[in-house]
């Protein structure tokens, strides 16, 4: 029999504002995969959300704010070794209301501007969307293959991404 890991549904929003990306620092979780990493908001659907839903709940939950215009920027497959399959639906942000505030249970929020993100402690995998983002590049579906920390794999709609030479400036 072959053995299956099923996967869940994630959501992952970068609100954009005069040239910088709201980003969360994740210094507040225990046991956080995500433990010191720099990430947008967003978080795990549940039971009965569309991707939608479940991006309108997170940014609004760990924001304060709630989103008036998004666009669905691609699918991120996140295959961990050992661990369940993350499907991240990516989005970017520009419009929103409210107040934005500051006592997420997660993190802490910052605007960075979108030069200085690199220098950030991310996830190797983010570097190559930020990238794809810089670039305007269409919808895309990327697959992030990673064992802990170390990523081993990178494909781009379909192709393996040589993402170490993709990365350089």
């Amino acid at each position: 029999m072959k053995h299956s890991i099923e996967g869940s549904l994630t959501t992952l929003c970068y609100l954009e504002q005069d040239g910088k990306w709201l980003m969360m620092h994740r210094v507040k979780k225990k046991n956080d995969v995500n433990k010191d990493k720099w990430i947008g908001v967003g978080g795990h659907a549940e039971a009965y959300e569309s991707p939608e839903d479940c991006l309108l709940r997170e940014v609004y939950e760990e924001t304060g704010l709630t989103l008036t215009d998004y666009r669905f920027r691609g699918l991120v497959t996140f295959a961990l070794l050992g661990q369940e399959t993350q499907y991240m639906c990516l989005y970017t942000a520009t419009g929103w209301e409210g107040e934005l505030t500051n006592d997420c249970r997660e993190g802490v929020l910052e605007w960075v501007e979108k030069e200085a993100v690199n220098d950030l402690e991310l996830w190797v995998g983010d570097k190559v969307f930020f990238q794809l983002l810089a670039q305007e590049h269409p919808f895309f579906s990327l697959k992030l293959v990673y064992d802990g920390d170390a990523l081993l794999e990178c494909v781009l709609d379909g192709r393996a991404l040589d993402w170490k030479n993709f990365l350089l400036p």
